[in-house]
């Protein structure tokens, strides 16, 4: 599960989950390069890498923007000693509401982030992997892009969207050594789940098998994985991380 040597960018990296990833994928011996469209977090981020002796920037990027997810590859290929060996695109946005009521900037928004921001970050590194012959592309989908969710037909739509590209990416990209996989969390202990009413949260880790929410490690350690050479011949799958909810 050693990746020393290896240069990852993670988006969404300011906190959560991405933090996570992040800093996992650093104390496995890889050099960390984490997005964000919040600054002062991916900062906090790349500071926390630089501490445990691994090389470490940080960037502020809209991932909606090829042009500017394109600034992003070619910085991170030029900073790290010419390689960018896996991404993790994990950045990502709700607008949660029913379908009747969803509005159609809120659609957008989150398609934008979560399915597009994929492409374009794919796009932007996948060149760089396939002229070294050797890459990892971990997506972060969800399990509402399996199963679906009231409220959530934009997120459920993203995150299906997201399964589906990287089943079709793998299949382009595997002839060069480079493969492209997703996990899909299910229900994560984070900022927003705390904040749910202890009724509401009850309910919800009563639908889970294991009888707990996922945290961000669990995720982490799925994504280590992949990254990893003990993941070599693994390419176009989800890896789900729910507890059991969704089987």
């Amino acid at each position: 599960m050693q990746i020393t040597g290896k240069v990852a960018l993670v988006t969404g990296a300011g906190q959560g989950i991405g933090k996570s990833i992040a800093l996992k994928l650093a104390s496995y011996g890889a050099d960390v390069a984490v997005v964000d469209i919040d600054y002062d977090r991916v900062t906090q981020t790349a500071v926390e890498i630089q501490k445990m002796g691994r090389r470490s920037m940080a960037m502020k990027v809209d991932v909606t923007k090829g042009d500017k997810t394109d600034e992003m590859a070619e910085a991170v290929f030029k900073e790290f000693d010419d390689s960018i060996h896996i991404l993790v695109n994990n950045a990502g946005i709700t607008r949660d509401a029913l379908i009747m009521r969803m509005k159609e900037d809120d659609w957008d928004a989150v398609i934008n982030v979560n399915l597009k921001g994929v492409f374009n970050c794919t796009k932007s590194v996948v060149k760089y992997m396939t002229k070294q012959r050797w890459g990892r592309i971990i997506n972060i989908a969800s399990i509402v892009g399996l199963m679906g969710n009231a409220g959530q037909a934009n997120y459920a739509a993203s995150k299906a969207g997201v399964i589906g590209m990287t089943k079709t990416v793998a299949r382009e990209v595997a002839g060069r050594n480079v493969t492209c996989n997703a996990v899909a969390p299910g229900f994560i202990e984070t900022a927003m789940t705390d904040a749910m009413p202890e009724k509401r949260r009850d309910e919800m880790i009563a639908g889970i098998p294991l009888g707990r929410l996922g945290g961000p490690d669990d995720v982490a350690k799925a994504t280590l994985f992949l990254a990893s050479n003990a993941a070599s011949y693994i390419t176009g799958q989800v890896i789900s991380v729910n507890g059991g909810l969704y089987m």
